[in-house]
């Protein structure tokens, strides 16, 4: 195995340094961009020398040009990621990150906050949709407790690691300090570091939170310098009138928080232990040149701080689906992202990144296995115009 990139092992520092308590973001400001600054170093964009090379393969099978529609785009990107023209899915991996949020005692959600850790027991248990859909998809699954705000037993499939006991009201008060988003972050760093050394070459990210939709509307208006109306939807159910309230609460906590040039003091402000440590984990696996598997909207919240920090994560990035959430289709627009699935999901756990993995494979298969013309001894100038319908 190649030694661990430094990404992780910096990141970890951060976790090992003296611990500020402190959440004046005035005061860690200067601190936040000296880190946001080296982690955009560690990543870099896939060579493009091989773009042509590839594209002339793709379009040498025996098919008219553009035939495959999509899975031909996400086999070239495929081949940029993997600087190769025959790609390998190896040990897909969806790490789940689980965490709790202050903002929850306002009635953003209609959920109470302990199913947070309801439903990591049934993670553990394998009785959620992303324990039947990581089967379905051979997908190794494995649950990160981030910060869910009550202990919880130790389990094989759980890493309980968390940063804190959920995070404070961000109504209040800014939801993490800078040392615990870096440690946070640190955390998924190194979990994906932890599957690479195992083999890992495509990797999904997945959460659990109530109250989580919340922290992500407000990091997208922030990201993304939109109206908060803009960015909050139902999250897992609410009727109209606690639309509303939401929308209410999430204003009045954006009011009380400047806007913020770093994208560090954003996350700190209005995020989540395990939406930190999904922007830790993105960083972490773009370094590794990994295929990242995109969920929905709180994980995509979780991206747009990673490239607020690392804009060269992008190129390795796969977007599964557009969600339901209010919000996500207008997040992956601003991403100019390309979904593979519109199944009208809003469940979350990293279930969308599950169902689009067979596409990925699929996308890597053609591109090693279907002949081309010249292999197959057909006429390709005969065949440049046929239309093929089945």
């Amino acid at each position: 195995m190649p030694d661990p990139l430094p990404t992780a092992s910096a990141l970890c520092r951060f976790a090992d340094a003296p611990r500020d308590t402190s959440v004046d973001a005035s005061a860690s400001a200067s601190a936040d961009a000296s880190s946001a600054a080296r982690y955009a170093g560690y990543v870099h964009a896939p060579d493009a020398t091989r773009r042509a090379g590839l594209q002339a393969i793709i379009d040498a099978k025996t098919k008219p040009p553009g035939s495959l529609g999509r899975i031909e785009s996400l086999a070239l990107q495929i081949g940029l990621i993997q600087q190769t023209s025959r790609p390998t899915i190896t040990r897909p991996a969806m790490l789940v990150f689980a965490g709790d949020h202050g903002i929850v005692r306002h009635g953003v959600s209609p959920y109470p906050q302990a199913v947070t850790a309801q439903m990591v027991a049934n993670f553990i248990a394998g009785g959620a949709a992303i324990n039947v859909f990581s089967a379905l998809s051979g997908l190794t699954l494995e649950v990160i407790n981030a910060g869910v705000a009550c202990d919880l037993p130790d389990a094989a499939m759980l890493v309980n690691t968390p940063i804190g006991l959920g995070t404070r009201d961000f109504s209040e008060a800014p939801a993490m300090s800078d040392d615990e988003v870096r440690r946070a972050m640190a955390l998924g760093a190194a979990r994906v570091a932890h599957h690479a050394a195992r083999g890992t070459n495509t990797i999904g990210f997945g959460e659990m939170g109530i109250g989580n939709t919340s922290a992500a509307a407000c990091l997208m208006s922030r990201y993304c310098a939109l109206p908060i109306d803009a960015c909050v939807g139902r999250g897992t159910g609410l009727d109209d009138a606690g639309l509303a309230r939401k929308r209410g609460v999430l204003a009045k906590a954006l009011s009380h928080h400047p806007q913020q040039a770093d994208a560090m003091a954003t996350l700190a402000f209005f995020g989540g232990f395990e939406i930190a440590a999904m922007a830790g984990a993105f960083i972490e696996a773009a370094a590794r040149d990994m295929i990242i598997l995109v969920d929905g909207f709180v994980v995509t919240a979780a991206l747009l701080a990673a490239l607020a920090i690392a804009p060269d994560v992008r190129h390795y990035c796969v977007f599964s689906h557009v969600s339901d959430e209010s919000g996500h289709r207008a997040m992956l627009e601003r991403l100019a992202a390309d979904p593979l699935l519109a199944l009208g999901l809003r469940l979350g756990e990293g279930t969308g990144a599950a169902l689009a993995l067979p596409l990925v494979r699929a996308a890597a298969a053609f591109l090693c296995d279907m002949a081309s013309f010249a292999s197959a001894g057909i006429d390709d100038k005969a065949h440049a115009g046929e239309r093929h319908d089945g």
